[in-house]
Protein backbone atom coordinates (compact mmCIF):
# COMPACT_ATOMS: atom_id res chain seq x y z
CA UNK A 1 0.00 0.00 0.00
CA UNK A 2 1.88 2.60 -1.24
CA UNK A 3 -0.47 5.71 0.45
CA UNK A 4 -0.24 3.96 3.73
CA UNK A 5 4.00 4.18 3.80
CA UNK A 6 3.86 7.35 2.75
CA UNK A 7 1.30 8.86 5.21
CA UNK A 8 3.84 6.75 8.09
CA UNK A 9 6.99 8.51 5.94
CA UNK A 10 5.39 12.00 6.52
CA UNK A 11 4.53 11.44 10.10
CA UNK A 12 8.17 10.31 10.84
CA UNK A 13 9.40 12.93 9.57
CA UNK A 14 7.23 15.19 11.27
CA UNK A 15 7.96 13.68 14.92
CA UNK A 16 11.31 15.54 15.07
CA UNK A 17 10.31 18.69 14.34
CA UNK A 18 7.13 18.73 16.76
CA UNK A 19 9.58 17.00 19.56
CA UNK A 20 11.53 20.50 18.85
CA UNK A 21 8.20 22.90 18.71
CA UNK A 22 6.90 21.94 22.08
CA UNK A 23 9.15 21.22 25.25
CA UNK A 24 6.55 20.78 27.61
CA UNK A 25 5.69 24.40 28.74
CA UNK A 26 2.07 25.84 28.57
CA UNK A 27 4.03 29.04 27.37
CA UNK A 28 5.78 28.20 24.72
CA UNK A 29 6.56 31.50 22.29
CA UNK A 30 5.42 33.97 24.79
CA UNK A 31 8.08 36.41 26.16
CA UNK A 32 7.91 34.95 29.94
CA UNK A 33 9.44 31.42 28.01
CA UNK A 34 12.85 31.11 28.65
CA UNK A 35 15.08 32.79 26.00
CA UNK A 36 11.81 34.42 25.18
CA UNK A 37 10.81 33.71 21.82
CA UNK A 38 10.06 37.55 21.15
CA UNK A 39 9.26 40.38 23.24
CA UNK A 40 5.84 41.52 24.23
CA UNK A 41 5.20 45.05 22.53
CA UNK A 42 3.99 46.84 25.61
CA UNK A 43 3.69 51.01 25.33
CA UNK A 44 5.53 53.01 27.61
CA UNK A 45 4.35 55.18 29.81
CA UNK A 46 5.73 58.51 29.30
CA UNK A 47 6.49 60.18 32.39
CA UNK A 48 6.83 63.92 33.32
CA UNK A 49 6.85 66.25 36.63
CA UNK A 50 6.54 69.54 36.50
CA UNK A 51 6.31 72.72 39.34
CA UNK A 52 3.10 74.02 38.58
CA UNK A 53 2.36 77.04 38.09
CA UNK A 54 4.20 76.98 34.42
CA UNK A 55 5.16 80.70 33.97
CA UNK A 56 3.89 81.21 30.30
CA UNK A 57 2.51 79.13 27.80
CA UNK A 58 4.38 78.35 24.39
CA UNK A 59 3.84 80.10 21.11
CA UNK A 60 4.71 77.62 18.51
CA UNK A 61 3.47 74.13 18.56
CA UNK A 62 5.59 71.94 20.96
CA UNK A 63 7.77 69.46 19.05
CA UNK A 64 9.20 67.65 21.64
CA UNK A 65 8.68 65.92 24.74
CA UNK A 66 10.41 68.41 26.59
CA UNK A 67 8.10 70.93 25.38
CA UNK A 68 4.71 69.12 25.74
CA UNK A 69 4.62 68.53 29.10
CA UNK A 70 4.53 72.47 30.04
CA UNK A 71 2.67 72.94 27.46
CA UNK A 72 0.00 70.77 29.23
CA UNK A 73 0.43 71.72 32.60
CA UNK A 74 0.28 75.58 31.15
CA UNK A 75 -3.13 75.84 32.32
CA UNK A 76 -2.79 74.85 35.97
CA UNK A 77 -4.00 77.68 38.15
CA UNK A 78 -4.03 76.64 42.02
CA UNK A 79 -7.86 76.57 42.34
CA UNK A 80 -9.78 79.02 44.98
CA UNK A 81 -10.30 77.26 48.38
CA UNK A 82 -6.92 74.79 47.83
CA UNK A 83 -5.29 75.85 51.06
CA UNK A 84 -2.31 74.64 52.80
CA UNK A 85 -0.49 71.68 52.51
CA UNK A 86 -1.29 69.14 55.02
CA UNK A 87 0.82 68.81 57.83
CA UNK A 88 3.74 67.31 57.04
CA UNK A 89 3.87 68.31 53.64
CA UNK A 90 5.54 71.13 51.75
CA UNK A 91 3.89 70.31 48.41
CA UNK A 92 0.74 69.48 46.88
CA UNK A 93 1.16 66.29 44.02
CA UNK A 94 -1.29 65.25 41.97
CA UNK A 95 -0.38 62.85 38.89
CA UNK A 96 -2.54 62.05 35.98
CA UNK A 97 -2.35 59.30 33.38
CA UNK A 98 -3.82 60.16 29.87
CA UNK A 99 -3.24 59.46 26.46
CA UNK A 100 -3.24 61.70 23.36
CA UNK A 101 -4.23 61.36 19.65
CA UNK A 102 -2.10 62.78 16.61
CA UNK A 103 -3.51 65.78 17.03
CA UNK A 104 -2.90 66.55 20.56
CA UNK A 105 -6.50 65.80 21.93
CA UNK A 106 -7.40 63.44 25.14
CA UNK A 107 -8.41 59.67 24.38
CA UNK A 108 -10.89 59.56 26.64
CA UNK A 109 -11.16 60.77 30.25
CA UNK A 110 -7.79 61.18 32.43
CA UNK A 111 -7.66 58.83 35.18
CA UNK A 112 -6.05 60.62 38.54
CA UNK A 113 -3.82 57.88 39.72
CA UNK A 114 -1.86 59.98 42.69
CA UNK A 115 -2.75 62.64 45.02
CA UNK A 116 -0.51 63.56 47.96
CA UNK A 117 -0.34 66.75 50.30
CA UNK A 118 -4.52 67.39 50.73
CA UNK A 119 -7.42 65.62 52.09
CA UNK A 120 -10.97 65.61 52.50
CA UNK A 121 -12.63 68.56 50.52
CA UNK A 122 -9.46 69.92 49.47
CA UNK A 123 -8.17 66.56 46.95
CA UNK A 124 -11.55 66.50 45.51
CA UNK A 125 -10.92 70.68 44.53
CA UNK A 126 -7.27 69.62 43.17
CA UNK A 127 -8.41 66.24 41.28
CA UNK A 128 -12.18 68.96 39.90
CA UNK A 129 -8.95 72.01 39.07
CA UNK A 130 -6.60 69.28 37.29
CA UNK A 131 -9.18 67.99 35.61
CA UNK A 132 -10.21 71.20 34.43
CA UNK A 133 -7.12 72.61 33.21
CA UNK A 134 -5.89 69.57 31.49
CA UNK A 135 -9.31 70.42 29.35
CA UNK A 136 -8.43 73.80 28.79
CA UNK A 137 -4.85 72.93 27.28
CA UNK A 138 -6.20 70.17 25.30
CA UNK A 139 -6.16 69.61 21.91
CA UNK A 140 -2.57 70.20 22.69
CA UNK A 141 -0.66 72.57 19.85
CA UNK A 142 1.88 69.90 18.72
CA UNK A 143 3.87 68.89 15.49
CA UNK A 144 2.74 66.33 13.01
CA UNK A 145 5.93 64.75 13.88
CA UNK A 146 5.17 64.53 17.60
CA UNK A 147 1.87 63.56 17.03
CA UNK A 148 3.11 60.64 15.11
CA UNK A 149 5.63 59.57 17.84
CA UNK A 150 3.11 60.02 20.92
CA UNK A 151 -0.27 59.00 19.53
CA UNK A 152 -1.99 56.18 21.85
CA UNK A 153 0.84 56.46 24.20
CA UNK A 154 0.15 56.65 27.70
CA UNK A 155 1.30 59.60 29.53
CA UNK A 156 1.82 60.12 33.21
CA UNK A 157 2.18 64.07 34.82
CA UNK A 158 2.82 64.62 37.77
CA UNK A 159 2.02 68.26 39.10
CA UNK A 160 3.76 69.77 42.30
CA UNK A 161 2.40 72.78 43.45
CA UNK A 162 4.19 74.34 46.87
CA UNK A 163 2.44 77.17 47.59
CA UNK A 164 3.92 80.46 48.50
CA UNK A 165 4.79 80.76 52.51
Amino acid sequence: MPGRRAASILLLSLIPAAAAAYDGSPFYGYAIEPGGAYPLSLPQTLRATIAVPVPRMATKPADTLAELYPALAACWQAPAGLGAPSAGSDDIEITLRLSLRRDGSLIGPPRVTYAAGVSGPQRTTLVRGTLDALARCTPAHITPGLGRAIAGRPVALRFVYRPPA
